[in-house]
């Protein structure tokens, strides 16, 4: 049997709902929604093709020409000058912005009755922790409640995507038992606060009506065409209807009915003792990752279910979507298994001209696949309920990349050429718990890890999407370049991006270039050059495309890479501003030692930018030693503090104006 965990009762009440009127404010900025873009933009003007390898100028050319606009468009400005590189254990920003940090690893997330303070020895209890916010912040969406003048009130959920056990029990991992197995797990899943600006600062609200906790065994449903499948059913759950818990949860998404979307990434890593026994087909262990020995999280010693070997469907409950409601704290949380399951990073909004809502996805792993949702109905903007279970029903697609710069969606459901019951998809619901094996019998494209997605929000068929990386590529035994993934030992990752026809994001055809490729400009192999106009970056990660017309983009380069030669002189992660059309790039924001940087939301004004600092202090080999939790970083709390601690800060202009312009 698997031994389950009650979850924490929520200490608010809620008698009434908010008034949402819309997520998306008429700002008062220097582009107009209208004239902003009449169609797709020539991404490349200004960009140099010059010293790239063959296939990538190729393959860059062949989609510029096949995405310029029939008139030109007008370029964004940045109002600020990039800042250097950096190593120091801060975060530093352009002259006239200030940094606020506002809400940390430990800090109470504003329950009524039940707010304990963060302990930096470590010492709070798994209950305490599961009042607390969640260790390592990642995806974020923020939901504006009051826009007034000079008060801003709204909600922010916020990702906690993973622990770090040695800084978060006593004594790290040793003398391993049910409690800090408790408080790993009340530290993971999502936080959803309240927060509000007086006077030009931003404070959490406490205690808050709508303050709450999700963690990984908080009691959340399945839906969808999957829900109650027999590959979803346990001895605990025999309807295959309910799970305990979300984790990994990295990117992020939301609706335009104002609800959020949390996508579970790196899932597979939490079992243990997977073998022929547990998945006598091997689809989760040959697709999915899952292996005979976990990694490090131990959790299958205190809770049974974590041992695949004895619960070999529970895996299959993990790796979806899960949408919350950050309106109504007392609502389950829903798993939508119609957006498919994967490593998911993100499911980045786009509404086609017909009402319906898209989601592009990427699914975060070498030679993984770009996916995208398109609901079968329009949403309803007059009646939130009416929205409930609206990701329920739709087709799920995942994208083929042309030599020529055109591209299509390949359909993933039941019944298409090879995805039948003779090639192992029974139904709908099989296909979606198996979607990584249905992407390859329909031959998609096999990408350099694709992370985050973002639309450009004057036109909803633009979409770009971040390639982290991929040092496997043209590797013996490996797949080799092709035009989207154009450098073998892909060291420094690119961007692409591609407009839907008609700029429909319902379309089944698109056209795609290369936005970017990038790389140290020093670097001896020519594959790790790139082709930036601009301040120079790597192993690009957060993306998100703000009503103000700039591209945001941040990095997430691992300590061990970060340190390596090609890497060398490139500094801390950080954050950088892109104009779309010239494809110049400044540097924003440099974070403190061993972060990455993560989570993009504005408030309603876009005077504030909300950024998540993530796991300050890697390499984890080092900060999860107990005895030396400052090994790396001491940030945000300084030397006299403790161990370093992920957090979102607030971030806005000194005279007030609006951000990045």
């Amino acid at each position: 049997m698997t031994k389950t965990y009650a979850d924490k009762s929520a200490a608010c009440n809620t008698s009434d709902n908010p008034h949402f009127s819309s997520l998306i404010e008429q700002l008062d900025l220097p582009l107009s929604r209208r004239n902003f873009f009449a169609g797709g933009g020539a991404l490349l003007a200004g960009l140099s093709l010059s010293g790239l390898p063959g296939v990538a100028a190729a393959a860059a050319r062949a989609g510029q020409a096949a995405l310029t606009p029939p008139q030109a468009l007008k370029a964004v400005s940045l109002g600020f000058a990039g800042i250097p590189l950096g190593t120091d254990d801060t975060v530093k920003v352009p002259a006239g912005y200030q940094v606020q940090v506002l809400y940390a690893w430990g800090d109470p997330v504003g329950l009524s009755g039940n707010m304990p303070p963060f302990r930096q020895d470590a010492s709070n209890s798994w209950q305490e922790q599961a009042a607390q916010a969640g260790m390592h912040h990642d995806g974020m969406r923020y939901f504006p409640l009051v826009n007034a003048g000079s008060r801003q009130r709204g909600l922010m959920a916020i990702n906690h995507e993973y622990t770090d056990d040695g800084l978060l029990h006593v004594g790290g991992m040793a003398n391993w038992n049910a409690d800090k197995q408790k408080k790993a797990m009340a530290a993971h899943g999502v936080s959803v606060i309240e927060i509000e600006q007086r006077d030009g600062q931003w404070s959490v609200v406490r205690p808050s009506r709508y303050a709450r906790r999700v963690t990984a065994y908080t009691p959340i449903a399945l839906s969808g065409p999957a829900a109650g499948h027999a590959l979803l059913r346990t001895a605990d759950d025999a309807s295959g209807r309910e799970v305990l818990g979300t984790f990994a949860n990295c990117a992020n998404g939301w609706t335009p009915w104002g609800t959020y979307l949390t996508c579970e990434e790196n899932w597979h890593g939490y079992f243990t003792d997977w073998s022929d026994n547990g998945d006598p087909k091997g689809f989760n262990a040959k697709r999915y990752g899952l292996k005979g020995a976990d990694a490090g999280y131990r959790w299958a010693d205190a809770d049974f279910r974590f041992d695949a070997q004895l619960n070999p469907n529970e895996p299959n409950r993990f790796g979806w979507v899960v949408e919350i409601d950050p309106f109504e704290p007392d609502a389950k949380p829903v798993k939508r298994t119609a957006l498919g399951r994967f490593k998911h990073e993100g499911a980045c909004l786009s509404v086609a001209p017909s009402g319906q809502c898209v989601f592009y996805m990427g699914d975060d792993e070498k030679f993984e696949y770009i996916y995208k949702f398109v609901t079968a109905k329009a949403w309803n903007k007059n009646d939130r309920k009416a929205n409930r279970n609206l990701l329920d029903d739709g087709t799920l697609y995942v994208a083929r990349f042309n030599a020529d710069g055109s591209g299509e969606w390949l359909e993933l459901s039941h019944g298409k050429p090879g995805l039948t019951a003779e090639h192992g998809f029974a139904d709908q619901g099989e296909l979606l718990i198996k979607t990584r094996l249905a992407a390859d019998k329909l031959g998609a494209t096999k990408m350099d890890r694709p992370e985050w997605t973002a639309v450009n929000p004057h036109n909803p068929g633009e979409v770009f999407c971040t390639l982290t990386n991929n040092s496997d590529r043209g590797k013996e035994g490996k797949p080799g370049t092709d035009a989207a993934n154009p450098r073998a030992n892909n060291l420094f990752g690119h961007i692409i991006r591609w407009v839907e026809a008609g700029n429909d994001p319902t379309a089944k055809q698109f056209n795609w270039s290369i936005f970017a490729l990038a790389g140290n400009p020093d670097a001896k192999d020519a594959n790790h050059r790139g082709n930036i106009k601009g301040d120079i970056f790597g192993s690009q990660d957060g993306l998100y495309y703000a009503e103000t017309g700039i591209l945001w983009i941040q990095t997430d380069v691992s300590t061990t890479t970060i340190n390596a030669k090609e890497y060398a002189g490139m500094g801390n992660n950080q954050m950088l501003a892109a104009n779309p059309q010239t494809g110049e790039v400044r540097r924003f924001l440099v974070g403190p030692r061993g972060c990455e940087l993560t989570g993009i939301t504005f408030s309603a004004d876009h005077k504030t930018l909300f950024v998540n600092i993530q796991h300050p202090g890697e390499p984890s080999s080092e900060r999860s030693d107990p005895a030396k939790p400052q090994a790396i970083s001491n940030w945000p709390d300084g030397p006299d503090g403790g161990r370093p601690r992920s957090a979102t800060l607030a971030i806005t202009r000194v005279d007030g104006g609006v951000i990045g312009i």
